[in-house]
């Protein structure tokens, strides 16, 4: 098993920036992929980014050239940070873990960001 747990949610005013961090422990050695995503009311789940051990990254396209994503593999810790946000960016932000891109094997809990305009 692994656990997530974010911190770094809040409320930010449209055009700020937001840093989400996500701390695993458990059973993390099989857990290649760390990532992002996020629900918004009413919305499905869709992914923000992910990355893996080595650093490769992908990204949706709502997030690229806004959002990094980067991760400390030595504190087993991966970090959402989000620049130029928008009202649309509000959403349930969730950690994710699994073995590779797009096919999640863990969640976290979930953090608001609320984005007001």
């Amino acid at each position: 098993q692994v656990q997530l747990v974010e911190s770094g949610g809040g409320l930010v005013q449209a055009g700020g920036s937001v840093r989400l961090s996500c701390a695993a422990s458990g059973s993390i050695f099989g857990s290649i992929v760390m990532g992002w995503y996020r629900q918004a009311p009413g919305k499905q789940r869709e992914l923000v980014a992910e990355i893996t051990r080595g650093g490769s990254t992908i990204y949706a396209d709502s997030a690229k050239g806004r959002f990094i994503i980067s991760r400390d593999n030595a504190k087993n810790t991966v970090f959402l940070q989000m620049n130029s946000l928008k009202p649309e960016d509000t959403a349930v932000y969730y950690c994710s873990a699994g073995r590779q891109f797009r096919s999640t094997n863990y969640w976290g809990q979930g953090t608001q960001v609320t984005v007001s305009s």
